[in-house]
């Protein structure tokens, strides 16, 4: 019997640390929250100080009852579930539920953490046990709570005034109206024209570019040359100055230092990961969860990575001193610079509780355990591995020259070039960087100029005046998205994964080319809130909110009086929104204009299933017409005429061969074409201007596939044997069940059938329901 019982939050992490601690210690998981709040009304109670009501979740229910037996065989508790409040909570709950059911009796209870998940540290950790931090677990409750009270008392309001099934969040909503504001920044932007002279070069062969700085005497601004007459004009005056040649007037030599950028928090793992690796939020911490938890890389699962979820830049001594050991054994000497480089957190309301992200053991490098890691996870490692060993060695020398060249006395253009003296850090690693625009400082790295001295001349080869237009904001891609909550304090490292998830699971904004785009519902929820609960979507407001957590957290605060100063003001505009605020306005339909046909007037509006086009009113004695709007049309924009235009649907194409009337249509699942009482999805055609020939091509495929499901059909029985997505198989229409490799399923009798589909086993229940509305 093991003397000791360790809980810690995932079956892989408890695998791992059984190994280290040994016969003396059983190591169970708990799979994560063993408890929340109750999914009805009252499970926050204002009128009680906040107390909460909570229950066991349905699918850990299972894990609880193997804690609650294995505690009984105990003599001792360990609770080592995750070093943030999100952990602190789950012990706490753990120990809420075995003390209530009475299983404790007075054996010791004891907090332990580690920041990785090495034999070292968690032996350490069992040797440095603490108590329960309530302030923790204060601030994690009072968070839930938080998020509890605006997602189940803002969400039905969005139900009642807009439609079912839409949510607001304490967190999400800020976000939301980030990527709003952005795409309104956009749709308002007016692009300026603006010119540029660029002179093509040449000496002693070898060939470089150089940008007008100066014409007439006056230094050059983005907008000095605003239309191609001043452009060509100007082009013609410096052909005529130069005569063929410009010369060299000024050489200026320059040595500038390149710093590597710090090791990796939450916030910047994800941005990086996506721009370097093209993951997603959720990808990454996925992936970053299994590294931190144990990987068997051929001696025994161990933690490769340290704790995930961070906002700190810090490492620890004994990090430091291997890695500066690694540099100077892999890179040579020369590459480690005289003192360990400290950095210091930019984030806002930083809590710096943990180390950066860094390898557990930087001797481990990426390449050695490639064998034993999936593609992400040596992806991820790698990017870790780097970063952090980068972030510990010299910067980067770059030799710089700009060279003035004078056309006659009429003008002078420059060319600038650099070269890398000693790459440093760049020998390991150079950090990615969000929307890049053309003319930045590094543009002209790795550009080599020929050796040019004052009074020179160079050949001019080439002169062109090139437009060019400002260029728009760029939409918000997951990197910078994450950044910019980061920056405003909006959110924790433990939370942008799941701000972003909820954003789309919400169907309020959509990736497209990886960039952000609000949908159609998004703005309209984004509007109702930004206009009728203006600070609770406001971007201090909600930052400073996170920093009263974090005091919280640190017992600098009590946690009641912050939800009483949150609730009272809040449950008051509720009320008076109920009110005052009406379907029509919440919904924001929009007027386009009167139906030449009908003199009826035309409105667009949001509805169940998305955005549509109505013409008429309820009102009016016949029903209105309704028609859903194009994936490619928006509320905002959509004009009057294309409006109407979506009302030529269903269009008649003709009939098939067998007689059967063929239409082509919009419905709730996208375009199709119908026969008879069949459908075709339109995956590439357009409904609008699809042919009957191409229909009728539409439909024999069509036809084909259904006559290819069938493999085998029993009469008088509904069991099936039918080709599927994913090869043949069994159903009875309540149930499916796999074929045996070895079982030809042309050949399957209706015993055999039978015999299989009883041995299957019972298709799985979705996810159990938690409450009304997600919050976030």
């Amino acid at each position: 019997m093991s003397k000791n019982l360790v809980i810690v939050e995932s079956p892989a992490k408890a695998k791992t640390i059984k190994k280290y601690l040994g016969k003396d210690f059983e190591v169970l998981a708990s799979y994560g929250h063993v408890r929340d709040l109750i999914p009805k009304e009252g499970a926050v109670d204002p009128e009680r100080d906040f107390s909460m009501k909570y229950e066991v979740i349905d699918k850990n229910e299972k894990h609880v009852a193997a804690i609650a037996k294995a505690i009984g065989k105990a003599e001792a508790l360990y609770l080592a579930t995750d070093p943030d409040r999100e952990g602190e909570a789950i012990s706490w709950h753990l120990h809420e539920i075995l003390k209530d059911r009475g299983l404790l009796h007075d054996k010791p209870v004891q907090r332990v953490v580690f920041n990785e998940i090495t034999k070292r540290a968690v032996q350490e950790a069992i040797e440095h046990p603490r108590e329960l931090s309530m302030d923790m677990v204060n601030a994690q409750q009072a968070r839930r709570a938080l998020d509890y009270l605006v997602g189940f008392n803002l969400s039905p309001l969005l139900w009642k005034k807009i439609r079912r099934g839409l949510s607001a969040g304490r967190v999400q909503s800020p976000a939301l109206r980030m990527i709003c504001e952005r795409e309104e920044e956009i749709e308002r932007f007016v692009p300026r024209e603006y010119w540029t002279l660029d002179a093509d070069c040449a000496k002693a062969g070898q060939a470089f570019g150089a940008k007008l700085i100066e014409y007439a005497g006056d230094k050059l601004t983005q907008f000095s040359v605003e239309n191609g007459e001043q452009a060509h004009a100007m082009r013609t005056a410096l052909l005529e100055a130069a005569g063929g040649a410009l010369r060299v007037a000024k050489v200026e030599k320059k040595q500038r230092k390149r710093n590597p950028a710090a090791p990796f928090t939450t916030s910047t793992l994800q941005q990086e990961a996506s721009r370097k690796l093209g993951f997603s939020a959720n990808r990454t911490m996925r992936t970053a969860q299994q590294l931190y938890e144990g990987i068997d890389t051929g001696g025994g699962a161990v933690g490769l990575i340290t704790y995930m979820r961070t906002d700190s830049v810090n490492l620890a001594q004994e990090a430091l001193v291997e890695i500066r050991a690694l540099i100077a054994a892999k890179y040579g000497a020369h590459n480690v610079p005289d003192a360990p480089r400290v950095y210091k957190t930019k984030a806002k309301n930083a809590q710096e509780a943990h180390e950066a992200i860094r390898p557990t053991a930087v001797a481990v490098e990426p390449d050695a355990i490639r064998a034993h890691l999936t593609a992400d996870q040596f992806r991820l490692y790698e990017l870790v591995w780097k970063r952090t060993v980068a972030c510990q060695m010299i910067p980067a020398t770059l030799d710089t020259v700009a060279v003035d060249l004078a056309a006659g006395s009429v003008g002078v253009f420059r060319a600038s070039g650099s070269t890398v003296a000693d790459p440093g850090f760049l020998a390991v690693y150079e950090e990615g960087v969000d929307d890049a625009r053309k003319g930045g400082a590094d543009d002209d790295e790795g550009r080599v100029l020929p050796p040019l001295a004052v009074g020179e001349t160079v050949a001019l080869q080439a002169l062109a005046a090139v437009q060019h237009f400002t260029e728009p904001p760029p939409r918000y891609s997951e990197a910078s998205l994450v950044k910019a909550l980061e920056e405003y304090g909006i959110g924790r490292p433990s939370t942008y994964a799941a701000i972003i998830s909820t954003l789309q699971a919400r169907e309020y904004a959509v990736l497209e080319n990886r960039r952000f785009v609000p949908t159609d519902v998004g703005r309209i929820v984004n509007r109702f809130l930004t206009q009728h609960f203006t600070r609770y979507v406001d971007y201090d407001f909600t930052a400073r909110l996170e920093d009263e957590l974090d005091d919280v957290s640190r017992g600098e605060k009590e946690w009641v009086p912050l939800m009483r100063a949150f609730w009272e003001p809040f449950k008051g505009l509720l009320e008076e929104k109920e009110g005052s605020v009406s379907r029509t306005e919440a919904a924001q339909a929009r007027e386009l204009g009167t139906d030449p046909k009908s003199g009826k007037p035309v409105s667009v509006r949001i509805g169940r299933f998305g955005p549509f086009v109505q013409i008429g009113t309820k009102d009016d004695a016949d029903k209105p017409r309704f028609a859903s709007l194009r994936p490619d049309q928006r509320m905002d924009t959509i004009s009057l005429d294309d409006a109407l235009e979506l009302f030529k649907l269903p269009r008649e194409l003709g009939k098939t061969a067998e007689g059967e009337p063929i239409k082509a249509n919009v419905g709730r699942f996208g375009p199709y074409v119908q026969y008879g009482k069949k459908y075709v999805s339109l995956k590439e055609d357009d409904p609008y201007s699809v042919s009957r020939e191409r229909a009728l091509e539409l439909i024999a495929a069509h036809k084909t596939a259904e006559a290819n499901k069938y493999i085998r059909v029993f009469e008088g029985s509904p069991v099936q044997v039918l080709n599927g997505r994913y090869g043949p198989y069994i159903t009875d229409g309540k149930k499916n069940a796999k074929i045996p490799k070895d079982r030809e399923p042309a050949s399957l009798n209706l015993d055999e059938c039978l015999e299989l589909l009883a041995a299957a086993p019972e298709k799985k229940a979705g996810p159990p329901r938690r409450g009304r509305a997600k919050t976030g």
